[in-house]
């Protein structure tokens, strides 16, 4: 089965993400016909915190396991504002929105995260990591201008919502032709 741990968030900021991102894919429409781009289901957003990947009915075990007793962080408040692309230069393959309030909670979530998992072989990315929701991933950028894209995601408003992040939660995915479906295995409280 395929995993990966991260935050889940409220309905009220399903729906501020999902109005911002109706309103991008309609700008980006405009300046950038030619972006054949895949839009996350916003029934699905959230904050990866760590991809764990492929595993075995065994090792999932004891990935939930370890997972399993609360984390040592209280419960905060997570702000989503702001809209960018991945990677920094080149051509764009992601597009984000970011994170303005709990990012060293999400930090210090990530670590604890990876101190849990590193028991069982999984090792840290090299990266720094940096808490993001993916709103879209762009299948073929070709004859498309890396600054139109940008210029219309910098018009998103710095501030969308904000969700009250209590737990950690463990989840399936299912990929599918339409799109990957998502399925909570576990939530570990904050402390």
């Amino acid at each position: 089965m395929r995993l990966f741990v991260g935050i889940e968030l409220d309905d009220a900021v399903k729906a501020a993400v999902d109005a911002a991102v109706t309103s991008l894919r309609k700008r980006l429409g405009r300046s950038c016909p030619r972006l054949d781009a895949r839009w996350v289901d916003v029934r699905h957003v959230h904050i990866t915190l760590w991809f764990i990947g492929e595993v075995g009915d065994e090792r999932a075990r004891a990935i939930v396991s370890s997972l399993d007793p609360p984390f040592d962080v209280s419960a905060f408040d997570l702000g989503i504002g702001g809209c960018g692309v991945f990677p920094p230069s080149g051509a764009p393959r992601v597009i984000w929105l970011g994170v303005t309030r709990g990012g060293d909670e999400m930090r210090a979530l990530h670590e604890r995260v990876g101190t849990r998992l590193a028991p069982l072989g999984f090792e840290p990315e090299r990266r720094p990591y940096a808490a993001h929701l993916t709103i879209a991933r762009i299948k073929d950028a070709r004859g498309v201008r890396r600054q139109d894209v940008l210029a219309g995601v910098a018009r998103l408003p710095e501030v969308i919502g904000s969700s009250c992040v209590d737990a950690v939660t463990l989840f399936r995915s299912r990929l599918s032709p339409k799109g990957a479906q998502y399925e909570s295995l576990l939530r570990i409280p904050l402390g």
